[in-house]
């Protein structure tokens, strides 16, 4: 079973602000990739039921 806190990273650069950062994934290029201040504004609220 594999470490979850022992991820290869993979360096990338926020399709929406630029900066550099690392994702736990190799993007595949089909979709953007964000930083993690980018990602929580295009988050969707989840919902509590």
């Amino acid at each position: 079973m594999a470490d979850q806190y022992n991820r290869e990273m993979h360096k990338v650069t926020c399709s929406e602000c630029g900066k550099e950062t690392e994702v736990p994934f190799k993007p595949d290029g089909t979709r953007p990739v964000y930083c993690k201040d980018c990602y929580m504004k295009h988050k969707k609220p989840r919902d509590n039921y």
